[in-house]
């Protein structure tokens, strides 16, 4: 078996038959098991009926004993691989599981502790690459500017206006940052209350495209709403999160000269809309299309992104009660949200 399932301690008596797993209740098993002894010892007093007394008794408390430890060994096996499981997640080994084909209740037990062992494994698993994926995010910005601010100081370069840019740029990163750690943490709360309100689709997707791309930043992106009057409801803090990072998306891994349009159009469904965001970068494969919107998932970007930008889109948009897909395009990659009527 895999580590990430890897059954008791391995021994082999704990793979030994299991004659009482079929029984649904634990006091079922104990008087049977209670039963079975008495029937054997009874069994081997009249097989050994013209024996000396103490020969036959001696005889007849062995086979009873034999018989209840192979048939207690099964019972209470679950226990025993629970504590050696317990024992090595307390040293941070999540990886044990515990053999549970018993169908009462310590099988019961049994498989519990195995789903609450696969919860631990993956909440460490996610607290490692949050903290690997931060710290390489963090890191990248904090360099860059550490390396241009000496360089200045050292009277190496000059704070031009293009140098303080770089710096400026830099910082905003590592503003981005700080602002998807916030929403992370807001996300796993799930405590995050919805401001309704209706407003244009058109003024607001200028709005995200023009803080998106920022004064000094090119002119890549198309705004195209049809028809020109068409309203949304919805939280505008939020759906402004979800776009913003989706056009942020559609320019961080397209090339200098993708184009990136920004459509807005009604939903079939009555009163709702879709937004879409589509760009003639590289795109995103149909095998990984499932785990786009999924924590950390960079799609091979290597520029510092946290790979929370999808997520937390997903996460606004759910709580819209819409949803959000990455559709077929002719060329690049088009992500679609669809909002339901307020």
């Amino acid at each position: 078996m895999s580590a990430g399932n890897r059954v008791g301690g391995g021994r082999i008596v704990d793979r030994l038959p299991r004659p009482l797993d079929p029984f649904r209740s634990f006091k079922v098993k104990t008087g049977l098991l209670v039963v079975a002894a008495l029937f054997l010892a009874s069994l081997m007093f009249w097989v050994t009926a013209r024996w000396p007394f103490r020969y036959a008794l001696a005889l007849a408390m062995l086979v009873s004993l034999a018989v209840t430890q192979i048939l207690a060994h099964g019972m209470t096996s679950p226990l025993r691989e629970m504590t050696a499981a317990a024992r090595a997640m307390a040293t941070g080994d999540y990886s044990r599981r515990v053999r549970s084909t018993s169908r009462d209740e310590i099988g019961e037990l049994a498989r519990a502790f195995n789903s609450m062992a696969e919860d631990l494994e993956a909440a460490d698993r996610y607290r490692r690459e949050l903290i690997g994926n931060v710290s390489h995010g963090l890191r990248t910005p904090i360099s860059a500017l550490s390396a241009l601010l000496e360089n200045v100081v050292d009277g190496v370069e000059e704070p031009d206006p293009a140098r303080m840019q770089v710096a400026l740029d830099q910082t905003e990163r590592l503003g981005r940052l700080v602002a998807e750690l916030l929403d992370l943490s807001r996300l796993e709360e799930g405590a995050v209350q919805l401001d309704r309100e209706r407003f244009p689709v058109r003024d607001f997707l200028e709005d995200v495209v023009r803080q998106a791309v920022g004064p000094a930043g090119p002119r890549r992106v198309q705004v195209d709403v049809q028809p020109s009057g068409l309203c949304v409801d919805a939280d505008v803090a939020r759906l402004h999160q979800a776009v913003t990072n989706l056009v942020d998306n559609a320019l961080r891994h397209g090339s200098a000269r993708t184009q990136v349009v920004v459509r807005g159009r009604p939903a079939p469904e009555e009163g709702g809309v879709i937004i879409e965001v589509e760009d003639d970068g590289p795109g995103i494969s149909p095998g990984e299309r499932s785990r786009a919107f999924e924590r950390f998932t960079r799609g091979g970007s290597t520029d510092g992104g946290t790979g929370l930008g999808l997520a937390i889109a997903r996460w606004a948009v759910e709580l819209h009660d819409g949803r959000i897909e990455v559709v077929d395009t002719v060329r690049g990659c088009c992500i679609r949200v669809t909002l339901p009527a307020g």
